[in-house]
Formats: structure tokens, sequence, C-alpha cells
């Protein structure tokens, strides 16, 4: 059975009707309009414990990612390696070694065949995700670090070749995994590129420290339009359908189909429903930045913002949409962490518990927890229906740069200043 969630004036109702109409100081004479909108029909616990602490990076971690099925992990960090985990058993697969500098981003393929890591010299590095084998010599082209890194929506091509770079240069990239060149090279920022994300229209966002959003066509590496509206560096994006590009065919369990067809069908299902279940025809994006503020836009079809998103009173470091695309997350140095409607922007919870700037936020995959990580090195689990903290998780003995959720909801991974990678389970 679809467990559903209701709303009134976008308040979900908690425990009555009556009690919500009072709440909102509603009038009882007026006609009331009541939205329900369906749950994820799975649950994921939320973590309560570190099941391992797993050394071996001689550098603060700066990157943790589960690859889309949720088997493996990889981090990378300031002692120039990749490393590859197995979740299951918490133990090293491998260590690559290839890098000279500080490896700034990571990102699994979405078929979880190769992975990719960017370092500070601006050299990306192509790693088989089996045997963690280099695949030749580094892509070189950017000549400042890689700040970010995005692969090629799984239901736009099966073969997953593509991945585009973002860099400090104020270049942005795309490269052939199979040719092992760049293909197209998008100069049109005058400072350098925050974070890159590629859609499910064939666009590709590119954000910048010259206060402007990019969006490029990825067939002919053209400008299609740029968004204008912050006042400082754009520090971060996130799609509504992240999630849903980012696990491509594979299922909150961890399994996709074999055949390739119904592959690719499953992929392009996903994405179809949170639009369909935002009442949205195209992908929704959200940026935040250093002016204390977010903008949500519609970049697919206009390049005026939906809404400005105020509150913080901080640098906004983070933001992410909930994998059901009914939620917006934002982390910022004033220590919280806000909620807000992922549909409209409009503004629903503060959530206070850490005691120092808050660096990122990741989702469970049913959309129903959230996670934070601070610089005061804990984690809080959040419970989006009570607005209040789940789990505190303490344990890191310094700042948490780095979390992710995996997407079968099973653990979590954070990693930081004290070198150590904890995974952290229900």
């Amino acid at each position: 059975e679809l467990p559903y969630s209701f709303f009134v004036n976008d308040m979900e109702i908690m425990q009555s009707l009556s009690q919500t109409i009072a709440d909102e100081k509603m009038s009882h004479e007026q006609v009331i309009r009541v939205v329900y909108q369906p749950q994820a029909v799975f649950r994921v616990r939320s973590v309560t414990r570190c099941s391992n602490s797993m050394t071996g990076h001689n550098g603060a971690i700066l990157h943790t990612h589960f690859s889309a099925d949720g088997k493996r992990l990889a981090s990378g960090g300031g002692d120039g390696t990749v490393r590859l985990w197995d979740t299951l058993t918490c133990t090293p697969l491998k260590t690559l070694k290839g890098h000279k500098n500080w490896v700034m981003a990571v990102a699994w393929a979405p078929d979880g065949k190769i992975l990719v890591s960017g370092d500070s010299k601006g050299e990306i590095r192509m790693w088989d995700g089996e045997t963690g084998k280099s695949h030749g010599k580094p892509l070189r082209g950017h000549t400042n670090y890689i700040s970010s890194l995005a692969w090629e929506p799984y239901h736009n091509t099966k073969e997953c070749r593509r991945f585009c770079s973002g860099s400090k240069d104020g270049g942005v990239r795309v490269w052939d995994v199979a040719q092992r060149k760049c293909t197209l090279s998008m100069t049109s920022h005058t400072k350098g590129v925050t974070c890159v994300k590629w859609g499910c229209e064939g666009l590709i966002y590119s954000a910048s420290q010259d206060r402007t959003i990019k969006v490029w066509d990825s067939a002919r590496g053209i400008l299609v339009r740029t968004l204008e509206g912050h006042a400082h560096w754009v520090n971060g994006l996130s799609l509504n359908v992240d999630y849903a590009l980012r696990i491509g065919p594979y299922n909150h369990k961890g399994t996709a189909p074999t055949d390739e067809k119904e592959r690719m069908e499953a992929a392009k299902a996903k994405v179809k429903k949170v639009l369909k279940d935002n009442g949205l025809q195209y992908e929704l994006l959200c940026s935040c930045s250093d002016d204390f503020t977010m903008f949500l836009w519609d970049p697919v079809r206009n390049k005026k913002p939906i809404v400005r998103m105020t509150g913080h009173q901080q640098p906004v470091n983070h933001v992410s949409f909930s994998p059901d695309g009914k939620y917006i997350a934002s982390a910022s140095f004033d220590n919280s962490v806000r909620l807000w409607n992922g549909r409209t922007g409009k503004f629903i919870a503060r959530f206070l518990g850490h005691v120092q700037d808050v660096y990122m936020c990741a989702w469970s995959a049913d959309s129903r927890l959230l996670l934070s990580a601070s610089k005061d090195s804990t984690l809080v689990v959040w419970n989006l229906k009570t607005k209040k903290i789940k789990n505190q998780l303490p344990g890191h003995a310094d700042e948490v740069y780095a979390v992710d959720w995996s997407p079968d909801g099973q653990k979590v991974a954070s990693g930081g200043k004290d070198k150590v990678l904890k995974v952290w389970v229900t």
C-alpha cells in the first residue's frame, strides 16, 4: 500500500485537520484545499552507531561517494590517493595512486564501471570501478584545481561515456571516456567554476564565483542562457532529479534489470516519476551563494528565478534536493540547516543542533530523514516529520567535510580533517 502525506497551505497535517486549521489561523467558514502527496513505499531506518572507523588516508578526507548500487564506496583527500572500500565488509579494496596533489572531486559512473577523480593541479584520472586499475594517462586541459565532476545521465546514453568537469580556471569541459580526450570546452565564466550538474534534458549547469549560473547544450557545447541574480559567489547547485539521475537503473535495494533496454526504461521512469509527483514538466534547479540567499530556477525554459529564498544569516555552503524532489535542504555557516518546499521555495523549518558551521547535507533514500555534517565534528540526523533531532552522531576528532548516505539507505559514510573514514549503520 502506498503511504500518503496530507498538506494544508504547504503545512503537513501532523495531528488532526482541526489542529492544523487552528495553527494556520484559517477560518472554518471557507473551503479548505487538502493536498495529498505519495511517499516512498519503503522506509529507511536512521543510522545510530559507528560500525567501522577506517584509517588509511594520510590527509584530510574531502569526498566520500557511494556507487549507484551502494556496494562500493570511494573516498578522496589531501594525501593524493583515491581509496575504494567494500561497504559490506567495510574493508579496503584498493588504493588508487596516481595523483600528485590533493584529490578535490570523485564521481562514479551511473553504471558503476568507471570512477573519475580530479585533483588540485587540474588533472583528471579514470579508474576501473572493479579492479581499481588506472585507465592510462591523466586527462589534461584544466589549468587550475577541479572543483566538480558530473556524469551524463544513464537514460540519455546507456554507454556512460561522457562526463563533465568544472575548474577554478573558469572552464567547463566534457570528456569522452572511450576516446580519452576532451570533446567540448566551454569558456564563458570570468572566474572559477564551483559546481557542475548534468541535467536530464541534456543541459549542463555550471555555477561560478563570477555570480552567475550558465546553462550549456551538452551536444554542441554552446551557451543556452545565463542565470543572474546572486550578489556573491555561487557555491552549489542541486537538481530535483539529482537522486534519480544518480542511481540510474538501480532500485532502492541496489538491484537493476539485466536487459539493457529495461535498464534504460527503469532509469527514465525514475526521472519521470519525480517530475510527475511534483506536477512538473521540466527539472528545477536550486542554487546557493555567499550572499546568504538561494534561488529556485526553471532553467530549461526561463532565465528568471521562480523565487528568492532568504533567511540564512551567513554564507550558504551546500544545497540538496530530497530524492522525491519535494524538499530542499540548505547548510550554512550560521550553524543551521533550513528546509524549504522543493516546488515553491517556501520556507518550512529551521534545524538548530550544531554549534559551528554546517558544511554539508545528505538525504535518506525515502526522503524522511536528513543528515548534516559540521565543523563541530558531529553528524546530526533530523526527522522530517517532527522537524527535530532524531540522532546525534559524535565520533570524529575534528571537522567533518564529507558525508554520503548510500542509495540503498543502509549506511552513511563520513570523513574529514581527522583522516578517518567512518561508516555508520542502523
